[in-house]
């Protein structure tokens, strides 16, 4: 029954196909940036700047002389790997504070529903000038208000499940055994969790890119002279009409990225969609 659904839905989602795997090949190209990368991102050489695609510059020059394909990649890695890391912490604050809340009930879930609901109320951007005016901009900050910001989707997706999920014939079987709290949880309550979060990060991963990109495109990010697809983009704004290899490969990165993790999610959340037979 598996094998015959699998190939049938890859054939009324082509798209999503497609999208998964260049998403997937330019997560690979990223990452493996300090082997691909033919130029050192940050190096300026004037004499050689605004330069159209070439057999020397793939993607052409920056208006400093940097190679655009070397801070393409290099610039995807970063915005990748702190995906990742944001994608991280949000989950793990999240179904720590989620199912803590769901478990325990009482005081335990109405602390911390109401820390929930009072950094859900905070728009990410006013965090973000919020935690800048303090710290000054840097990647740290861009993670530490990313995370903030993101733990909440994972704390109130985890609860209600969890509410649910400890009712479960099995959960109460395993109280009435003498099971532990850390038993329960452990090896009965987090395996349930791990569908339904693994879908919100899929779908978290693309608004996460976005965040970056857009929080870097204001100048609240990551702060040049490092590459980043965002910084990238407000880079080639002067050089739109006559240089447009400028701003072409950070926009499609960014397309691509975000679509692929979208369609992921889609993905995931029809396979573990329960189904009636």
């Amino acid at each position: 029954m598996r094998w015959n659904r699998k190939p049938r839905w890859w054939r009324r989602h082509p798209l999503f196909l497609i999208g998964i795997g260049m998403a997937a090949l330019l997560t690979l190209l990223c990452l493996a940036a300090p082997w691909l990368a033919p130029y050192d991102p940050t190096m300026v050489n004037l004499s050689i700047g605004l330069q159209p695609p070439s057999v020397e510059h793939w993607l052409g020059t920056d208006p400093l002389g940097r190679d655009v394909l070397s801070r393409l990649l290099w610039g995807g890695q970063i915005s990748i790997t702190l995906t990742i890391l944001i994608l991280t912490i949000s989950a793990a604050v999240g179904v720590a504070v989620g199912t803590a809340s769901g478990y325990w009930g009482g005081l335990v879930d109405e602390l911390g529903m109401r820390l929930t609901e009072f950094i859900y109320g905070i728009p990410t951007i006013i965090l973000t000038l919020a935690l800048i005016g303090v710290f000054g901009p840097s990647i740290s900050v861009l993670v530490l208000a990313l995370s903030l910001s993101g733990w909440v989707r994972y704390a109130r997706l985890v609860r209600s499940l969890v509410l649910t999920v400890r009712t479960s014939e099995f959960v109460l079987a395993a109280y009435a055994m003498g099971g532990t709290a850390r038993h329960i949880i452990l090896r009965h309550l987090i395996p349930n969790l791990l569908g339904p979060v693994s879908v919100q990060v899929s779908l978290d991963a693309g608004v996460t890119v976005l965040s970056i990109a857009g929080l870097s495109f204001l100048g609240l990010g990551i702060q040049p002279p490092t590459p980043e697809w965002g910084t990238m983009l407000v880079e080639s704004r002067p050089f739109l009409d006559y240089a447009p290899h400028l701003v072409l490969p950070p926009g499609l990165a960014i397309f691509v990225l975000v679509f692929g993790c979208n369609a992921l999610s889609v993905e995931l959340e029809s396979r573990l969609r329960p189904t009636n037979h």
